[in-house]
């Protein structure tokens, strides 16, 4: 998982929430058009295009928005820009492709003691990843069970997701061996920012860890 830094939410927006009125007032499920299209690309924007919770590659017409806090139980936040993510998975995607997982496996489950949040600077701190594309608690006690708790929820773990992400870590470990420290450091950097497209590489937080382990 990697930390996301939310922006100030779109112009668009903002204005439209304050057309609010004695007769009207804006809801999620009447945000649409253009305000909607610019929630979007936001999110996507500042997530680097990659999913808030797994971190595969994600796009604008295979992610849906995501509330971290559940629209049912957080009714007062469902228009709130600094509770909504990009999760993979698209909200047209009927039914889901299997397996579930991310934003639409979550679904209504929220616990603040337990839910290891893309909004936390140390949520990458909650986990370790393996050679085969696992992802796994953390060695700190005081973590754990907040890590395996959204693993679980998130379905973070499932074979596909395993997958995609022993092939990122691969990709990136090819001619390893035949750098020095220093040269290391300097791929970690480079994964850490964008690139010229203003993308993130797939799995970042796993290809990360895995370069800093070697």
């Amino acid at each position: 998982m990697k930390y996301i830094n939310k922006g100030e939410e779109p112009e668009s927006l903002a204005k439209w929430k304050a057309l609010a009125n004695e007769n009207w007032k804006p809801t999620y499920d009447l945000l649409s058009g253009r305000e909607k299209d610019d929630v979007y690309h936001s999110l996507l924007k500042e997530q680097g295009l990659i999913c808030c919770y797994c971190g595969m590659r994600i796009d604008r017409k295979d992610c849906h928005i995501e509330h971290l806090k559940p629209q049912n139980k957080f009714p007062d936040s469902a228009l709130d820009y600094t509770n909504m993510l990009a999760s993979c998975q698209g909200e047209s995607e009927s039914p889901l492709p299997k397996p579930v997982h991310c934003g639409n496996k979550k679904g209504a489950w929220y616990d603040e003691n337990l839910m290891v949040s893309p909004l936390d600077a140390e949520c990458g701190d909650y986990f370790k990843y393996t050679g085969s594309g696992e992802i796994e608690a953390t060695g700190d006690p005081k973590k754990q069970a907040a890590a395996k708790t959204t693993i679980c929820k998130l379905g973070l773990n499932v074979d596909k997701l395993k997958a995609m992400r022993r092939a990122a870590i691969i990709s990136a470990m090819k001619g390893i061996d035949k750098l020095t420290g220093e040269e290391i450091k300097q791929l970690i950097r480079g994964y850490e920012q964008l690139d010229k497209e203003e993308r993130y590489t797939p799995f970042v937080a796993a290809v990360i860890y895995t370069l800093k382990h070697y």
